[in-house]
């Protein structure tokens, strides 16, 4: 919850900063005004694709949203920060189904992002795919995947990998009835 607040305090402190209205900043991003309002004030933060959105728009990073105190060198987030929950577990509608804990957060200058995620198991078999600039690698620590990645439809197991053009539109959830844990890493052009 602490970084979830953290984004939308830094999303709006550079939207003001720079001029931009939230109007704008949502025909710009492509991200609905109502999502940029729920992010802002913390009471919502979806995954990655409505953040690289608005980073694009705003003309920053992904990492910046994500910066608390930016280190040069390396960064080290131990199992127990993971398991004491710094985490930006997902609270739209969208996706309950999905928790994720940055692992670089506090890196300066950074190119990648990289989560540890957990899925839990859904019923909603509705979902939608998405796309954002760059290429992501998906490594299954845990359980099973589903990747649904344009009309291609993969499932990994516990070891298994895939990395993707992330422009392709794609969706990642549980393949059965069994939490799955993944490490994500997430690579976005400036």
């Amino acid at each position: 919850m602490e970084n979830q607040i953290y984004t939308g305090v830094k999303i709006k402190s550079i939207r003001e900063e720079r001029g931009i209205s939230l109007s704008f900043l949502s025909e710009k991003s492509g991200v609905d005004a109502d999502v940029l309002s729920a992010i802002e004030s913390s009471k919502g933060l979806s995954f990655v694709e409505p953040l690289v959105k608005i980073a694009r728009a705003l003309g920053v990073r992904l990492g910046t949203f994500l910066e608390e105190q930016a280190q040069n060198g390396p960064v080290v987030t131990t199992h127990e920060q993971v398991k004491l929950g710094l985490s930006m577990g997902s609270t739209t509608s969208k996706r309950k189904d999905m928790h994720y804990c940055s692992l670089t957060q506090s890196k300066a200058g950074r190119r990648m992002e990289s989560f540890e995620i957990v899925f839990e198991p859904s019923a909603d078999s509705d979902f939608v795919l998405s796309s954002h600039e760059g290429e992501d690698f998906l490594y299954v620590l845990e359980g099973a995947v589903e990747i649904n990645y344009g009309d291609d439809s993969y499932t990994l197991k516990t070891g298994d990998s895939i990395y993707y053009d992330s422009i392709v539109a794609h969706h990642v959830r549980c393949a059965n009835d069994n939490k799955a844990k993944i490490l994500a890493v997430i690579y976005t052009p400036d």
